[in-house]
């Protein structure tokens, strides 16, 4: 049978008609040029008596010339006895089966699956250390053929960079999408576990927090003296006097704030215990609270971003403000600092249980039972605790003075 009947000039002038017409190349091979103007390589062949076509592509994309190579490879395979058509057959299913069980659309899944029972902020941290460390390098990797060497590259690739503690997330993180893997039958075994002790150990950091009574009223006083944006002075303000953790802080919202009970409430799902949180507001925060409502009371946020009124302000806006107040905040006072001081401060004043300020510090305590019964416990104890906070921060500061 005669072969490569058609030039390159021929293709390219082939015109559309009324109906369908095919121009032969020799082989089986023929251009198919449609109505619409369209121009697709087939090849006709015939396999167990069966007579079968195999598209080789559309015109311009492939060329006359690689269509032809297309076309002699399918030849090839004929003669050795498999069917090109069903070799591509097997081929789309195995690349489908990859796609769907890759380790990013499985770790995908798994975040859809449990985020709903995560804060905003682990919800976004869960998928951005994953995204940025793990994807580029796993993400089309089928779940189920990963390797421990493998993890450990990327795990190193993190730690070399300064980031231990990063890179120790990170393994957790991919150890939990390894074991939803095997939960639904597309992984048999957890590698991460593999590389227990394949990291240095993580360094035991604490926030760093000043608990010295004098020296935390004169922090007060140079916050109170803070010459940075408003809502950042406010910030800084509500930190001390509200003890909440940053992230909490700097997410609240105004349909959270009820100044007529004189208390906010913080919904489960930005809570790192997950429940419900109640913090009584004492006169002095109520007034910094007023003070801020004109700016942003008509928004969503109680700090919006300066970029946009739709998010909250950035994470590092109250630990900007303290290295402006000249407060180095790994070492001297930090934004979690707060927290720190208002615990050791009350525990130490002897006034209030210990489980009072625990729980309005938004920590677990006691068993699963008890805890189930004390979301809204010990809330006049509390209220009595954040009005002493208030008048003790009063104190403080003026004694610095």
């Amino acid at each position: 049978m005669a072969t490569n009947k058609l030039t390159a000039l021929q293709v390219a002038k082939a015109a559309p008609a009324e109906k369908s017409y095919k121009l032969a190349d020799g082989s089986g091979m023929y251009l198919l040029v449609d109505p619409k103007g369209g121009k697709y390589w087939r090849l006709d062949y015939r396999f167990s008596g069966m007579r079968k076509t195999l598209a080789l592509g559309a015109f311009p994309d492939v060329s006359l010339q690689a269509s032809r190579k297309a076309r002699d490879q399918a030849r090839a395979r004929l003669r050795s006895g498999e069917d090109p058509s069903e070799i591509r057959r097997v081929a789309k299913l195995t690349a489908a089966h990859r796609a769907q069980n890759s380790f990013e659309a499985v770790a995908r899944e798994w975040h859809k699956e449990f985020s709903s029972t995560w804060t905003e902020h682990t919800r976004w941290k869960n998928l951005r250390i994953l995204e940025v460390n793990a994807f580029p390098w796993l993400g089309s990797r089928v779940v189920g053929e990963l390797t421990a060497p493998e993890l450990l590259a990327i795990l190193r690739r993190v730690k070399d960079r300064g980031l231990l503690d990063t890179a120790h997330r990170l393994r957790q993180t991919v150890g939990q999408v390894l074991r939803y893997a095997i939960v639904t039958g597309r992984c048999d075994r957890d590698i991460s576990q593999d590389l227990r002790g394949a990291l240095p150990s993580k360094r035991q950091t604490h926030f760093a927090a000043i608990t010295d009574p004098e020296k935390f009223g004169a922090l007060l006083r140079d916050v109170w003296a803070y010459q940075g944006a408003f809502a950042t002075c406010c910030a800084l303000k509500l930190s001390a006097l509200f003890a909440l953790r940053p992230g909490e802080l700097r997410a609240l919202e105004w349909s959270e704030v009820d100044t007529a009970e004189k208390l906010i409430r913080i919904p489960f799902g930005r809570m790192k215990a997950r429940r419900l949180h109640l913090v009584p507001i004492a006169d002095q925060a109520l007034v910094v609270l007023a003070d801020l409502r004109p700016l942003t009371g008509a928004g969503r946020f109680c700090f919006p971003s300066a970029q946009s009124h739709d998010r909250p302000m950035s994470e590092n806006t109250v630990n900007a403000a303290l290295r402006r107040l000249g407060y180095a905040t790994e070492r001297d006072h930090s934004a979690h600092g707060f927290r720190s001081s208002f615990a050791t401060l009350a525990h130490g004043s002897g006034l209030f249980r210990s489980e009072v300020v625990e729980v309005q510090l938004a920590h677990k305590h006691g068993d699963e039972v008890r805890l189930a019964y004390d979301r809204g416990d010990f809330l006049e104890e509390r209220r009595r605790l954040m009005t002493w906070w208030a008048d003790e921060c009063d104190r403080m500061r003026e004694a610095s003075a």
